[in-house]
């Protein structure tokens, strides 16, 4: 169920009887038909090892479920909404890496899961999860559906492949998908320690295959 773009900062999701749509609490704009919003207390479909680990960690964000017959609209604080769909080209669909305050909405098909910082580049993994404030779990979208992020300026994809990595400033990260590892990686120098370099000590480092979307700003939501 794919959504549609509105404008650059609302999108509209068809709903059907039997489909049911997550988005964030208080992402609904506009709606028509006979829909439902009810709060997500399970923590989407990650149940509940999925709300309990973000809850410990205090990194929760409120879903809805939202289900029934018409049509919605999302959008969220008036930022850039990028909708990407996974699973198009292959049978078991894919996965997508976002932080969970990122997300605006995404087909309840999406299994949704958590992953700790630390089981990608161990220590280096969890210290990401600091300077980037993303905190220690991202959450896994997998299968096929859509998902529509949020974005400070709008959203650009960039190829990851192996004979070429990408780097990214670690505060205009959004989200990425596919076979990827990521790493933070260090251009700490003489300039940095007297306070005459570039500004960017820290670069998150993406090797492997799949894409990788950055917004055009390095203000967090």
């Amino acid at each position: 169920m794919p959504f549609t773009r509105i404008n650059g900062k609302m999108v509209e999701a068809q709903i059907s009887p039997g489909q049911r749509v997550y988005s964030q609490r208080g992402a609904m704009l506009a709606y028509s038909g006979q829909v439902t919003f009810t709060p997500d207390l399970m923590g989407g479909q990650g149940g509940v090892m999925s709300m309990l680990g973000r809850r410990v960690a205090g990194e929760s964000t409120p879903l809805m479920t939202v289900e029934g017959q018409g049509r919605v609209m999302f959008g969220h604080g008036g930022h850039h909404v990028h909708v990407i769909d996974l699973g198009g080209g292959t049978p078991a669909g894919d996965t997508l890496y976002v932080e969970a305050d990122r997300l605006l909405a995404f087909d309840g098909s999406l299994r949704q899961s958590t992953m700790f910082m630390g089981s990608q580049g161990g220590v280096m993994g969890l210290v990401r999860g600091q300077v980037t404030g993303q905190g220690l779990f991202t959450t896994q979208l997998s299968g096929k559906g859509s998902v529509a992020v949020m974005a400070h300026g709008g959203v650009i994809e960039l190829p990851i492949n192996p004979q070429q990595p990408i780097h990214v400033d670690p505060q205009a990260y959004v989200a990425h998908r596919g076979d990827v590892r990521n790493r933070l990686s260090t251009a700490l120098g003489w300039r940095e320690m007297i306070g005459r370099g570039s500004g960017e000590a820290f670069q998150l480092e993406l090797s492997g295959h799949g894409m990788v979307y950055v917004q055009a700003s390095e203000e967090k939501l």
